[in-house]
C-alpha cells in the first residue's frame, strides 16, 4: 500500500469520517479473521446481543442505525441456525426479548479476543477509558438529537 492510501486521513477530515474509518476498518479485520464462520460483519450484533441480554430487536436499530427490516432479517438467519433466541418480554408481548444460545456463547470469547487484538494492533489501551466513555456520550447525544428533531 503506498502512501496515497493514508493522504485521505488528514487534519482538514471531519472527525466523523475518522470515526467511520475506524469503524469500517474494524469491521473488515473483524471479518477477515472469523470468515470461517459466515458471520460477515454481522457478527456484531451477535456480540450486542451477548453483552446485552435480553435486548430488543429496537435497541439494535438504534445502536447501529439499521433499518427494522434488515436487523430483522439478520436476526431470523441467527435464530435459524441456533444462535440467538428470542422470548416474549413479559412488560411488553408485542415485543420480545433477544438473548444469544450457549452454541453462540461458546463462540464469542474467540470473537472478542480478536476485537482486543485489533484494539491493540491500532494503539487502543485500557488507559484509554475516559476516551472511549467521551465517544459513548457524543454517540448518545446524537441520539437523543435525532430523537428530539423527529
Amino acid at each position: 500500500m503506498g502512501d496515497e492510501i493514508f493522504q485521505a486521513i488528514n487534519d482538514n477530515s471531519p472527525i466523523i469520517a475518522w470515526i467511520h474509518n475506524i469503524s469500517l476498518n474494524q469491521q473488515k479485520y473483524l471479518k477477515s479473521k472469523i470468515k470461517n464462520y459466515d458471520f460477515g460483519h454481522n457478527v456484531r450484533y451477535l456480540m450486542f446481543i451477548y453483552d446485552n441480554p435480553n435486548c430488543s430487536q429496537e435497541d439494535l436499530v438504534n445502536m447501529f442505525c439499521q433499518s427494522k427490516g434488515n436487523i430483522a432479517k439478520i436476526l431470523k438467519k441467527f435464530e435459524d441456525v441456533g444462535y440467538i433466541k428470542r422470548e416474549i418480554n413479559p412488560q411488553n408481548r408485542r415485543k420480545y426479548m433477544l438473548n444469544t444460545t450457549d452454541k453462540a456463547n461458546e463462540l464469542i470469547p474467540e470473537f472478542r479476543q480478536i476485537s482486543k487484538d485489533w484494539d491493540r494492533a491500532v494503539g487502543l489501551t485500557d488507559e484509554d477509558e475516559e476516551f472511549k466513555n467521551r465517544l459513548r456520550e457524543i454517540a448518545i447525544n446524537g441520539m437523543k438529537l435525532l430523537e428530539d428533531s423527529q
